[in-house]
């Protein structure tokens, strides 16, 4: 199987600039790779870096060391040292990210927020809305409530919008942070079955999931990301 993700030796310290240029170390010596159609999950106690590891193979933050190696138009991209056309080029083509929380443009209707980054890509906004429609559906969001913006949901529905927005896309990597955190039993089951979807059509995907049950349902692979912890 091919490796989508590869990281070696990645590290990531914070410099506290509000505070004397103190330095902060996050992570250090991260090394796993991820297969195409595999879910590794990362974890570990709160403030382990889990997220900040995450956020690194995404290009949010900034690798200080080693490598990140994305498999991106069939070439192994370094995100540790790529510039930032590539990391965007990597976000619209490669890489989707599933946030705890729903960033969308106020006033716009939630079909369109899930709809918009098929239209971004391409796909003609009558059959965006339409694959959109199917996901809401899914995720037990009301057909009534499809033309109102988000930011008028509970945290639940807002989370369920969110699920739906990153999985919409058929991108062949998926970070996934806190999936199903603030999801009921019945919304926990739809997005286990749609990461076995995912699965099935080959995306490698890094996830990070606090309930244990739902962790041994979706994890191909588990990394312990204490023996990454730059305390350790």
């Amino acid at each position: 199987m091919t490796a989508m993700i590869e990281i070696e030796n990645a590290e990531k310290t914070f410099t506290m600039h509000l505070q004397g240029g103190v330095q902060l170390p996050v992570v250090r010596g991260v090394s796993f790779e991820v297969k195409a159609g595999e879910c590794v999950v990362l974890s570990g106690p709160s403030g382990a870096g889990k997220s900040s590891i995450l956020k690194m193979i995404f290009g949010n933050y900034r690798c200080d060391g080693g490598r990140i190696g994305v498999r991106h138009d069939g070439a192994l991209i370094d995100l540790a040292n790529a510039e930032p056309r590539q990391i965007l080029s990597v976000r619209r083509a490669t890489t989707g990210y599933v946030s705890q929380f729903l960033r969308a443009v106020p006033r716009v209707a939630t079909i369109d927020v899930v709809a918009e980054p098929l239209i971004a890509n391409g796909t003609p906004r009558p059959l965006a809305r339409e694959k959109a429609g199917q996901l809401l559906r899914r995720l037990n969001i009301p057909e009534r409530l499809w033309a109102l913006p988000p930011s008028t949901f509970s945290g639940g529905e807002q989370q369920r919008v969110n699920i739906a927005r990153g999985f919409i896309s058929d991108l062949p990597i998926l970070l996934l942070d806190e999936p199903t955190a603030s999801l009921d039993a019945a919304n926990r089951t739809v997005v286990v079955d749609l990461i076995g979807e995912k699965k099935r059509a080959r995306v490698a995907m890094v996830a990070i999931v606090h309930d244990d049950e739902i962790r041994h349902l979706i994890a191909d692979r588990i990394v312990d990301v204490t023996s990454f912890a730059a305390a350790a």
